[in-house]
């Protein structure tokens, strides 16, 4: 009894002790004979720590190091909102702000005469259906909650405060009844499951729109019959032959969709001035065959469209397009100078060709992927970029005859209100839905690995997004910022956010003054 005791100790202490003691030394030779990494060289296995640190870094600055305003590209604060409105439809908060009102930025300007509830200019709509999360305990360490039915009042613009797409140059100009939608995603970029879900969220709240981004438009861009915006990128896709060529025969099918309300070329996003991109191991079968090209494969878009090296060129493109269509075509741009604007825009005064709607991105806009130079340093912020287009329209007497749509981190109800006094018509949300349907802003859109199954393609992850659950999120989400944006204008002293100009933004350019936007140089 006492050998085989004495032998199962032995054995015990080699695995506890021995075998640990021989992985280590053979880690610790790897590391100092290894010629990549210095400091294993230097500190075998120490330095292991370094690395494991690092990799850790993102997720310890945004949950334990960055205050509630310190984190990029949006804070805590932020992320904090859009996840309130889109599960229980709040925008309440406590004590006081958390904004540094020392530091340079713009504030919107309140009327010493509000206007009330009942003055307000809205739509008498019936209410949304929609399921609204209760908190039913929280605690340190645990939090009761339950989803239950509840109805909200969509908040639709009047009738006669709607902003028209298209209403003097074709049959089927787009009148949505609110002033917010999604702004490009493609399949491909996000998951099926994320696109059904914005859609179904998006279709149930009404009013809005979705741009399919430069990826065409899928199945899952129609599932919840919200209104349709097919973007076209230099690429193509979606509206190209096998060849790579443009189809006008593909054009006229998806102009001939009831859904699809209009179309937009883009020129640039914000965050890439450039082409898109789309890492192969998310091209699945069924996005290559939507985009007409083949599974696999990088995507990436051309920088500008084939054959269209000036901007009378791209005009008359639009026109033909226009004119085929008979749908609104608009365009989007990022701003980089105000004498490449003016380029552009003399153009159009000249040829007589304006676009229904020019959509300004600044470069604070999101991506799937991009370059660091691109997404840093290139082109104008959106609060620099709208009122320069708005400026440069009213100097050619071209504004009566197109619309602004503004995007670029606009995510709460007070950043879509300053967008619209410094010039904008509508606005474009991207992130601030990603974050509705789940994102945690892991930033690993371009690898295909979102742990919460937003911005990728693979089955599996996607299994983490319910789409029955994050599409009333999504409706939430829209409908809150619609209410704060018609507070706002309450505040302002307006009947309608359609009303907001520049008399109703300030930018505090030091402790002790204020300067509003149309005295600024």
């Amino acid at each position: 009894m006492d050998s085989v005791l004495l032998v199962s100790l032995s054995v015990l202490f080699a695995i506890v002790v021995f075998v640990p003691v021989v992985l280590l030394l053979r880690l610790y030779i790897h590391d100092e004979k290894q010629e990549e990494h210095s400091v294993l060289r230097n500190y075998p296995l120490l330095g292991k720590f370094r690395y494991i640190i690092e990799k850790m870094g993102p997720e310890l600055r945004q949950y334990l190091f960055h205050n509630d305003r310190e984190g990029k590209p949006f804070n805590r604060k932020e992320f904090e909102f859009v996840n309130k409105a889109a599960k229980y439809n709040s925008r309440l908060m406590s004590y006081g702000a958390e904004r540094d009102f020392t530091e340079d930025g713009y504030y919107l300007v309140n009327d010493m005469f509000p206007v009330k509830d009942e003055e307000l200019r809205k739509e008498e709509a019936a209410p949304v259906a929609t399921k609204l999360y209760d908190v039913d305990k929280e605690k340190l360490f645990s939090r009761r909650e339950h989803a239950e039915d509840g109805e909200l009042d969509p908040v639709y613009l009047h009738e006669d405060d709607r902003v028209v797409l298209g209403q003097d140059t074709v049959t089927q100009p787009f009148r949505p009844k609110g002033l917010i939608g999604q702004s490009a995603m493609s399949f491909g970029s996000l998951g099926d499951h994320a696109i059904t879900a914005l859609s179904k969220g998006l279709g149930r709240a009404g009013g809005t729109w979705m741009n399919t981004g430069e990826g065409s438009v899928s199945p899952y861009h129609l599932k919840g019959d919200v209104d349709i915006i097919m973007q076209i990128s230099p690429g193509l896709f979606g509206v190209r032959t096998k060849d790579g060529d443009f189809s006008w025969e593909e054009f006229r099918n998806h102009a001939g969709t009831d859904q699809i309300k209009a179309f937009e070329l883009k020129l640039a996003q914000g965050a890439k001035t450039r082409g898109g991109h789309v890492d192969g191991r998310k091209v699945t079968e069924e996005i290559a065959e939507i985009r007409k090209v083949k599974a696999g494969e990088e995507i990436d878009s051309p920088n500008r469209f084939p054959g269209i090296d000036t901007p009378a060129q791209l005009l008359h493109f639009l026109e033909e397009l226009r004119t085929v269509g008979d749908k609104p075509v608009g365009m989007k741009i990022v701003v980089g100078s105000e004498n490449q604007l003016e380029r552009l825009i003399t153009a159009m005064e000249e040829e007589n060709i304006v676009p229904d709607f020019i959509t300004v991105d600044g470069s604070e806009g999101g991506t799937g992927a991009s370059y660091y130079a691109l997404a840093n340093s290139v082109g104008l912020p959106a609060f620099s970029a709208v009122p320069m287009v708005d400026d440069a329209l009213n100097r050619h007497g071209l504004r009566e005859r197109t619309k602004i749509i503004a995007s670029g981190k606009l995510l709460t109800p007070d950043k879509i209100a300053m967008a619209l006094a410094l010039g904008a018509d509508l606005i474009n949300i991207a992130r601030g839905f990603m974050i509705s349907v789940g994102c945690i802003m892991s930033q690993v859109c371009h690898k295909n690995t979102c742990p919460v199954g937003v911005a990728t393609t693979d089955k599996k992850l996607q299994e983490a997004l319910t789409i029955e659950e994050k599409e009333y999120r999504v409706t939430n989400y829209l409908i809150a910022l619609r209410k704060g944006l018609f507070d706002l204008a309450a505040i302002a002293g307006l009947k309608s956010p359609v009303e907001f100009n520049r008399e109703h933004i300030v930018y505090h350019s030091d402790f002790r003054k204020a300067v509003t936007e149309d005295r600024m140089v």
